[in-house]
């Protein structure tokens, strides 16, 4: 009989399971909280909230298809009011179970190949009035974030909002807000959108295109009584 090392059969067990893209970040862990310095909105001792550091965090992509040909990057809260009748109004609260809707906050698209990570503050730090440019960056092109029709009407804010924005979620929300980072890998070089182009718009250009995709969540709140209920600490 043939004696085989002890070491034979383990080295053969994974040769056929598929690499799964991994997305991560040393800004906050997954599921956790996001720390204020990120966030566009934080909670104030007058006025409820204040325009924070809005750095964007640390991002880094790994195990990605040997023939993708560019990246593409979403961030999102599902958790927005679909309703703002009681958005940061005095004695009132928004409900939990109010119906909730996409609000993007971070859209770019043709990211290289080549690249594999987002330093923190790379690409925001601070909040500008009036808002920031879209187009083409030295990380990819740039898409609109939900900003922009958020600050409309208001003189002093409104503008287009390119780029990274973070968290600024209502101060009387009853709900956890959730914000969820998704890196794509695309089969195509430069993704067929308009000059000017938000979130559901990449979503849809980049049906079908899509070799591998992955995920890194974290929640905020700026309502006291919901940081507290999760321990949230700054």
């Amino acid at each position: 009989m043939l004696l085989r090392p002890a070491y034979w059969w383990p080295l053969h067990t994974n040769l056929n399971q598929p690499v799964v893209m991994k997305l991560t970040s040393d800004s906050f862990p997954n599921g956790g909280t996001i720390p204020d310095k990120y966030a566009l909105g934080v909670p104030a001792s007058e006025g409820h909230v204040t325009f924070g550091e809005n750095l964007n965090p640390h991002l880094r992509w790994t195990d990605v298809p040997d023939d993708t040909r560019s990246f593409a990057l979403i961030c999102h809260d599902p958790d927005c009011p679909s309703v703002g009748d009681d958005v940061n109004r005095e004695d009132r609260s928004v409900p939990n179970d109010l119906p909730r809707v996409d609000f993007f906050h971070w859209i770019v698209v043709d990211i290289p190949f080549i690249e594999s990570e987002i330093a923190e503050g790379a690409v925001s730090s601070g909040v500008t009035p009036r808002g920031k440019p879209t187009g083409q960056t030295e990380l990819g092109r740039v898409g609109r974030n939900d900003y922009t029709g958020w600050f409309s009407g208001d003189p002093q804010m409104e503008g287009e909002y390119g780029g990274y924005d973070g968290p600024g979620p209502p101060w009387n929300d009853e709900r956890l807000h959730h914000y969820h980072f998704t890196i794509y890998a695309l089969d195509i070089a430069r993704v067929d959108l308009p000059a000017s182009f938000g979130g559901k718009e990449v979503r849809e250009a980049i049906e079908g295109h899509v070799l591998a995709q992955a995920e890194w969540v974290g929640t905020y709140a700026t309502n006291p009584a919901v940081r507290s209920s999760v321990g949230a600490s700054r």
